[in-house]
């Protein structure tokens, strides 16, 4: 089955009794490449080993540590877990054989072994487990795929409703490393950092609800046109719609609501501190300074220094009081953000 001897899978055999183990190494050592352990103990500390065993026959009547005991220690190890474990012992009552499967076993070999049912129950357990690995491989693979896709149109999206308002669309990849580079400063995971940043590019979609006439007036918006123009959130919100999907709700929530204010006077629902989400908090900082830091058809850019200002005195009004010095600690990584995408108007 196994011709090359570096390519033979491993078997671990832990039995407190060596004729035991010398019996079942003489049945597999042809195909197999043997490891054994006459302790529990012993045998966790090879199973955690590199290359772990493929399988471990197991016995249940050991000193110190039974092989309930071991399987049970085995099955709560991440890197063990996964290793198909045969009880093989002189143990056959019903109840011996439903608690080793609740604990996680495979199957059970009673003593004395028959060569061929071990070989078969090796061979057999051996082959699931790899068709296992492989399947769960496709499936990560196939998850992966669908994320990806999934995250590109975010992405996209979030950059055709910049497109309405800025000819590169380069705004929606500034803020979301801005909102990354601030989030890494806060005692949140990395995972939730890396959504953030691609959930953060799809904060304005709604503005693909708003005509053009007021999106691009060069002007001050009157109160019928600024009441039109608040509405994007709520059409973003709508755009992107519930899903079960972590990377869609984040998007949701900061759609809904990067334009609340500390204060409570934002919209559009007056929510005020940490009423409202971190990462809406997040990006209103992100998106803000992008904005005030830009050049557009209908305004000029500010300067750094003006917008850090700004900032600084829109602290704990507009902006969380908590989060703008962390932001501004990080200006040189900002603007280094800031110079690799530029706008080409």
């Amino acid at each position: 089955m196994f011709q090359d001897s570096t390519t033979k899978p491993i078997i671990l055999i832990v039995d407190d009794i060596p004729d035991n183990i010398h019996t079942l190494s003489g049945i597999l050592g042809e195909d197999f490449k043997i490891k054994a352990a006459t302790k529990g103990a012993k045998a966790i500390q090879i199973a955690n080993s590199s290359p772990k065993p493929h399988l471990i026959l197991l016995d249940i009547m050991m000193p110190e540590m039974d092989g309930y005991q071991v399987c049970q220690s085995l099955k709560s190890n991440p890197y063990t877990a996964d290793i198909p474990v045969i009880f093989v012992t002189a143990k056959s009552e019903t109840i011996d054989e439903q608690k080793g499967f609740e604990l996680g076993a495979v199957d059970y070999i009673t003593k004395p072994v028959s060569p061929p049912i071990v070989i078969a129950r090796v061979k057999t357990h051996i082959s699931l487990h790899d068709q296992n690995l492989a399947l769960a491989n496709q499936v990560r693979e196939r998850t992966q795929q669908l994320e990806q896709s999934r995250l590109e149109v975010i992405q996209r999206l979030g950059r055709a409703a910049e497109y309405k308002d800025n000819e590169t669309g380069m705004h929606v990849v500034r803020m979301s490393h801005y909102s990354k580079i601030l989030a890494r400063q806060l005692e949140v995971s990395e995972s939730w950092v890396e959504l953030l940043f691609q959930a953060s590019p799809m904060h304005d979609v709604g503005k693909i609800g708003i005509p053009d006439h007021i999106l691009r007036k060069p002007g001050k918006l009157d109160e019928d046109e600024w009441k039109i123009m608040q509405t994007h959130v709520t059409i973003g919100g709508d755009i992107i719609g519930e899903s079960d999907s972590k990377l869609i709700q984040l998007a949701r929530e900061i759609a809904l609501n990067h334009h609340e204010k500390w204060d409570g006077s934002g919209y559009p629902h007056g929510r005020k501190g940490e009423e409202i989400p971190l990462s809406a908090r997040i990006v209103a900082i992100a998106d803000v300074f992008d904005a005030l830091t830009s050049e557009r058809p209908y305004k000029k850019a500010w300067s750094i220094d003006d917008a850090i200002l700004f900032l600084q005195e829109q602290s704990g009004q507009h902006f969380d009081p908590q989060l703008v010095p962390k932001f501004v600690e990080q200006i040189e990584e900002i603007l280094a953000i800031k110079e690799s995408f530029k706008d080409n108007l």
